[in-house]
């Protein structure tokens, strides 16, 4: 925990990219045009082509950096869920109460984001649209069980491992905790994608959040 308190560089595993991109400013500008692009076109019109285009390169420099555009959006989802975890035990290392440490937990995976300014060349709100509209893309592919044995989605998997483990201490009896763990994740970015297209089908809005949606159910849940 100290390392990743100390350490503000937000980690990705490192079979996702060819090159780091964190380690050069065409890696970077890479970074954040891909962020911006996806945002405004969608993933499936995104191509390397076109972002080329849009820093002003050619597209065999960021095939140097990542072997597919599968793999960049592999990163973006990896870099956000690192950064999520980051803020996660940032905000709930020192608090003293199980439940209170559960509810700052699901408040920071389920909150509206906000720009980091530590990360200059990441645009938070864009790639958080992404990871509302695109996330599930990332793992519904024929190739997910070999990336998951390389480790791709290990930050993922960590974080709603944190939060089962809160789930535990409040309640150490609860049998689900890795399910209902995995449903606050998922379900947070669903509620989100129904708050801003099918508004008829969700509570959530502008006064009622994911946020008390899913403390709500999780406290009822563990309670019984």
């Amino acid at each position: 925990m100290i390392n990743l308190l100390s350490n503000l560089k937000i980690s990705v595993p490192e079979k996702i990219f060819i090159k780091d991109p964190e380690s050069s400013d065409l890696g970077k500008r890479i970074i954040e045009h891909s962020i911006l692009l996806i945002d405004e076109i969608g993933f499936d019109s995104f191509t390397f082509k076109k972002l080329g285009e849009r820093i002003g390169s050619n597209e065999s420099s960021i095939y140097r950096y990542f072997e597919s555009k599968h793999k960049l959006l592999l990163y973006l989802t990896s870099w956000y869920w690192a950064w999520i975890e980051y803020q996660l035990v940032f905000a709930s290392h020192n608090l003293p109460d199980d439940q209170e440490k559960l509810f700052k937990a699901i408040e920071i995976v389920t909150r509206t984001i906000k720009v980091d300014v530590n990360f200059s060349h990441i645009n938070e709100i864009a790639l958080n649209r992404i990871i509302i509209n695109e996330n599930s893309k990332s793992y519904l592919t024929k190739t997910v069980d070999n990336e998951n044995k390389e480790g791709y989605f290990i930050v993922y998997k960590r974080l709603v491992k944190r939060i089962s483990e809160m789930i535990v201490a409040i309640n150490p009896n609860y049998k689900y905790a890795a399910s209902l763990a995995s449903t606050i994740v998922e379900g947070a970015l669903h509620q989100h994608f129904l708050k801003d297209h099918f508004t008829s089908i969700t509570d959530c809005d502008n006064k009622i959040t994911p946020a008390d949606f899913f403390k709500d159910l999780t406290i009822k849940t563990i309670s019984n």
